[in-house]
């Protein structure tokens, strides 16, 4: 079994930041942010990352590719309660020929506490026949090249996404 990689240091590839409020819809039995909801911040900054470097959703879609989870792995460290601003950050750590590992770390930006890490493990393939394809060679350049990602989301904006 692998193990997971410490996101606790700083990445060398361009990181893409936004803060996300824990709203009262994503608070559980336990009082706190459900596991689920990790998952979903998870996908929605790769998707936003992926936006801001000049692949949103749709450009996906008209070149008939796509990518797919294969595997997440998430480590919590700390709760995330009602009202907190979470900064959420998100980098391409390693990217192949027909796949990437893409990188999450979540800090409560009051008291700087890291809330979890994660990874996802994802699959390259075509919208056709949902087979493996080739990552683009301008898509390896823009992920992992130090480029800048746009500015920070404030929990204001990104509230009004979810």
């Amino acid at each position: 079994m692998e193990q997971h990689t410490d996101n606790t240091n700083i990445p060398s590839v361009p990181v893409y930041q936004t803060i996300i409020e824990v709203l009262p819809k994503d608070i559980d039995e336990l009082n706190h942010a459900n596991n689920v909801c990790y998952v979903h911040w998870m996908q929605e900054i790769a998707i936003e990352h992926s936006a801001a470097l000049g692949w949103p959703t749709s450009r996906y879609t008209e070149e008939g590719i796509a990518w797919v989870v294969r595997r997440h792995t998430i480590d919590y460290l700390n709760q995330a309660h009602l009202g907190d601003k979470i900064l959420a950050e998100t980098w391409v750590a390693e990217m192949k020929n027909v796949s990437s590992i893409r990188r999450y770390r979540f800090t409560r930006i009051a008291d700087q506490a890291l809330v979890a890490t994660a990874e996802t493990r994802w699959g390259f393939v075509s919208l056709t026949t949902g087979r493996p394809t080739r990552v683009p060679a301008e898509m390896h350049t823009i992920f992992i090249q130090n480029k800048p990602c746009d500015p920070i989301v404030t929990a204001d904006e990104s509230a009004k996404k979810r």
